[in-house]
């Protein structure tokens, strides 16, 4: 299967002719390096690419300013992580009047590579998150497949489950073996395993980061470092809460996914479909695979969760253009309203809410409440215009 990834394209095009320095960042086997040969077999003018992870192109760069200074046209340094002294340098080469050089930079999302590349080229640099297949590009029919298997490209495309989920075992162990301590992060890899497990069984939940500590045997500052950690490596999602000037206790601890639903499954050891379709965390899995759906096309910067202690919560609000969209995820053919939906459509002012469901048909629940299938709600989204990503 070919998928051109041409919404990712277009958007990186459009910010090197806006910005010096464009940077994809996202986790491992993602896509990223893909993107990037993509982009440069249709570039015309000169190209130059550098993978610091061979020790051939290390070895070009051990002086980097004699070798970079004088290149014109597209620089792709991928893995940039690996060498963050070259900020400093791209910094200098980014402030040159005529531009000689326009610089795309990847890197594994990590904690080091978004604070080097934040306070080294403020105001240089454009961040792009690169994150496996979508919906939104493969199209419906792609919908079940991509829900068992999860977006990164190797698993998706895999000859058969058996082999994708090989291969998410695999990418577990290395992420934690040596990708991690690659980031510069010291912490024992099966430690992080367990937490990242546990995140599994919590997925969905609102965070309890006191229990999660109990349950480690370690203390709550470690079990925050561990889950800031996996937040920052792109592989678990906190959902922040949002607060509204109510006469209500509302909920304040952000809400935990693991990102790409293929590795949830895999974390909580479920053997197959089948099985699924029995897991308690069946409904969680859906919510969880719809919500990044959402937000790999709207953009996550301004998407929140809302409760209050009195049980009232929205799985997702969205505040988009000037709207405020209400999203609520049910593994249901046939979902019904509940109190708790006309609360948040009244309290937080919607002008939508979504009942988003496996089904075929979209309708009415009520005013401003509309059960949609996940298909047919991506169409409508990618519609919107989308939000920028983050520039700095």
């Amino acid at each position: 299967m070919n998928t051109q990834r041409v919404a990712y394209l277009q958007t990186i095009r459009g910010r090197l002719r806006d910005n010096p320095i464009v940077s994809l960042v996202g986790p491992r086997q993602a896509g990223k390096t893909t993107l990037a040969r993509m982009l440069a077999a249709d570039t015309s003018g000169p190209v130059h690419l550098f993978d610091l992870e061979a020790p051939s192109d290390l070895a070009r760069l051990a002086n980097p300013e004699l070798v970079l200074r004088p290149l014109t046209g597209l620089v792709i340094l991928d893995e940039v992580q690996r060498r963050p002294d070259l900020f400093p340098l791209l910094r200098v080469l980014a402030d040159r009047l005529d531009l000689p050089a326009r610089f795309l930079i990847l890197g594994s999302a990590s904690p080091a590579l978004l604070k080097a590349g934040s306070e080294s080229l403020a105001g240089r640099v454009s961040f792009i998150d690169v994150t496996g297949f979508a919906l939104s590009e493969l199209g419906a029919d792609a919908q079940a497949r991509l829900w068992w298997r999860g977006g990164f490209p190797r698993a998706y495309l895999a000859a058969d489950d058996t082999t994708a989920r090989q291969w998410l075992e695999d990418f577990r162990r290395t992420f934690l073996e040596r990708d991690i301590p690659q980031f510069g992060i010291q912490v024992p890899a099966a430690t992080l395993g367990r937490f990242w497990t546990m995140i599994a069984h919590y997925h969905g939940q609102v965070l309890n980061l006191a229990e999660l500590a109990r349950a480690l045997g370690a203390s709550e500052p470690t079990a925050r470092r561990y889950l800031d950690i996996l937040s920052g490596t792109y592989v678990v999602r906190q959902l922040p809460p949002w607060f509204e000037n109510l006469k209500k206790r509302q909920v304040r601890s952000p809400k935990v996914y693991v990102r790409d639903s293929g590795l949830l499954h895999a974390l909580l050891g479920v053997p197959d479909v089948a099985a699924l379709q029995g897991h308690p965390k069946l409904g969680a899995s859906w919510e969880g695979f719809c919500l990044e759906q959402i937000l790999q096309v709207c953009g996550d910067r301004n998407a929140y969760f809302w409760g209050t202690h009195g049980g009232a919560e929205l799985d997702l609000l969205l505040l988009h253009g000037g709207r405020r969209l209400g999203f609520e995820f049910k593994f249901s053919d046939q979902p019904g309203t509940t109190k708790s939906m006309r609360t948040a459509l009244q309290d937080l002012a919607l002008e939508k809410l979504y009942v988003v469901h496996p089904g075929e048909h979209e309708f009415p629940l009520a005013e401003a409440i509309t059960a949609i299938p996940l298909s047919r709600l991506m169409e409508r989204l990618k519609a919107l215009p989308r939000p920028q990503d983050s520039s700095s």
